[in-house]
């Protein structure tokens, strides 16, 4: 393939994943205040009596449109890792081809496992803390906008730090480090994750931060033990096909 045919089939992927953007934009936008309802759901959960305002004129439409831009990133997600995936597909072999594939499939479960975790979980209990320092002597005023992107962006990062056994997988399998030293240093992984949490933790508060740094750690170690076992199978194997036939 040519220069001008790579760059013809990057131009006509990127056309793609911004049309897949602008017509998961549309349907979040058409489907803004179920959506919210959605994401008023935790606070229900925690027994928090939620009535969301506005101040400005535009402000409606900036929540709509707010909340359309986070449904996006769920709904056409899936499409901008398969047209990256299949763009560089052509160089790779073909078993490579085929992980990069399954690897879709997972990096899109692992996304909406932690999701899910953040809303079932993390939001309930996080929103019943902060909302409880009030201890009755100060009265909520909560700003739909800023309520929207609280919970949006804690279930967007939250689904981001679920990705954490791929990563650890794919630096595994490239041979950039061993599980053995991902487990000795132990300590250094639990400094990243804490920073990880707190950077995706728009409030920035301690107990939100431990909800979202305890699965991640889990997941580390987790992610640690099954690296093992599978190069152990996979040592198993080669030793195996090593050994001369009678």
């Amino acid at each position: 393939m040519t220069l001008i045919e790579h760059l013809e089939e990057l131009r006509r992927r990127i056309i793609v994943m911004f049309l897949s953007l602008v017509v998961a934009i549309s349907v979040g936008y058409i489907f803004s205040w179920d959506i919210l309802g959605f994401l008023k759901e935790p606070a229900a959960k925690a027994g928090i009596p939620l009535n969301l305002y506005y101040q400005t004129v535009l402000e409606p439409f900036m929540v709509r449109f707010r909340i359309a831009m986070y449904a996006a990133i769920v709904l056409a997600l899936p499409v901008i890792i398969y047209e990256v995936i299949a763009f560089i597909a052509p160089a790779l072999r073909k078993r490579e081809r085929r992980f990069m594939f399954y690897a879709l499939f997972f990096i899109i479960i692992f996304f909406l496992a932690g999701v899910a975790f953040c809303y079932m979980y993390i939001l309930p209990v996080g929103l019943k803390w902060l909302t409880g320092q009030s201890d009755g002597q100060i009265a909520p005023v909560l700003m739909a906008g800023q309520y929207v992107s609280f919970v949006a962006l804690l279930m967007v990062g939250v689904g981001l730090s679920f990705e954490t056994p791929l990563v650890v997988w794919l630096v595994v399998r490239l041979g950039i480090v061993t599980p053995q030293k991902l487990h000795k240093n132990w300590r250094i992984g639990v400094i990243i994750i804490l920073a990880f949490a707190a950077l995706i933790t728009p409030d920035w508060n301690p107990v939100t931060m431990l909800l979202v740094a305890a699965p991640m750690f889990l997941l580390y170690e987790g992610s640690i033990l099954f690296a093992m076992v599978g190069m152990r199978g996979a040592k198993k194997k080669k030793a195996l096909e090593a050994e001369p036939e009678d």
